[in-house]
């Protein structure tokens, strides 16, 4: 495989006519990454009208082909289609068998991988990426994956990487995604790539998609704070949850307990994992989503109601921990735009 990695690592070059995209399925197969690949590619029109990629689903053997749904697909190339393509997408698989879960790249998946040309460009999507480090492509090179296969990911290859909380990530030959939807943002970024913002802008009009999507993982992560089994500053995190709206300070949680406020922070580390007031803006983060998400409320009585005490403020801590802003957050989760006044660009901070 190492023949295969210094190859990839070549620039891409072009040959004459069509681009050639083909699509690696294997079993356990999620019908939306495949389908995300041939609407994307099968879509990009030249200014004239003309197409501007021949994309192909291939797979080890050809024939029928299971998805993790309940209906098969029929595969009418091999890896001989590999060795024909400009780009190669990698989508996931929810088998047992799988690299995914195994870590194992099995013989015929390598030697079907070995029939890529020197050159060619390889992208995955969502744990499509177990296979790309199983080959040894990603080695010393920044990668994403599911938020949920993080960790999985990280035990297994620990020379990769990784970015959990990105959509998607370019690092030249070698291209990967995070989950289902954010295999549609890595495609319509390789169009964008090669041949210009308005054929890719284009293909998401048509696709009614955005052509772009604001921040990336760390959005759709829930992180609730553990709680300890045995605590003694559980009164003062209560009672701090109670009151998010008002400005605390260390000296009054301490006072919740009655210890100083030394012998409360060092105790709060130890059972909790983290300081107190790290603890305090990660609540009230997770109720400004849950308010951004559930109400109506104007960001300013958000940022309000959960401490941070401007939407400035609010949108500065929004950015550091999520990527995006509070509005953008709530166009995301919400059903409808209430028609709320923007609270400013994504790039704005107190």
């Amino acid at each position: 495989m190492a023949t295969l990695c210094e190859d990839l690592a070549m620039a891409v070059f072009t040959r004459p006519g069509l681009h050639k995209v083909a699509v690696l399925v294997r079993h356990g197969v999620i019908p939306l990454e495949l389908g995300s690949v041939h609407q994307v590619f099968g879509r990009a029109r030249s200014p004239r009208g003309g197409r501007l990629y021949e994309v192909v689903t291939c797979a080890v053997e050809p024939g029928e082909v299971r998805t993790d749904a309940d209906f098969p697909i029929a595969v009418a190339h091999g890896p001989e289609a590999l060795a024909e393509a400009d780009t190669v997408v990698v989508p996931a698989s929810h088998e047992a068998e799988a690299t995914e879960a195994t870590g194992v790249l099995a013989s015929e998946l390598r030697e079907a991988l070995e029939e890529i040309r020197p050159g060619a460009r390889i992208a995955s999507i969502c744990t499509g990426a177990f296979v790309l480090a199983a080959a040894g492509l990603l080695d010393g090179r920044r990668a994403t994956t599911h938020w949920m296969s993080a960790d999985s990911f990280r035990a297994l290859y620990p020379r990769v990487r990784l970015d959990a909380d990105v959509l998607y990530v370019d690092e030249g030959t070698v291209l990967t995604s995070a989950g289902e939807a954010a295999g549609l943002d890595l495609c319509l970024h390789m169009v964008r790539a090669d041949h210009g913002s308005a054929v890719a802008n284009e293909v998401a009009r048509r696709t009614v998609v955005p052509p772009h999507r604001d921040g990336g993982q760390a959005q759709f992560i829930r992180r609730p704070v553990p709680e300890p089994r045995v605590s003694s500053t559980a009164t003062a995190r209560a009672w701090a949850l109670a009151h998010l709206d008002r400005p605390l300070t260390l000296r009054e949680l301490a006072r919740q307990e009655s210890m100083s406020v030394r012998t409360f922070t060092r105790r709060f580390r130890e059972e909790v994992g983290m300081t107190p007031l790290r603890w305090l803006t990660r609540q009230r983060l997770e109720h400004a989503r849950h308010l951004l998400e559930e109400t109506d409320l104007p960001v300013e009585r958000v940022a309000a109601d959960c401490g941070f005490g401007t939407a400035a403020s609010l949108r500065q801590h929004f950015h550091a921990a999520l990527g995006v802003s509070p509005r953008a957050y709530r166009r995301t989760f919400r059903a409808r735009d209430d028609g709320e006044p923007d609270d400013g660009a994504d790039g704005a901070a107190a």
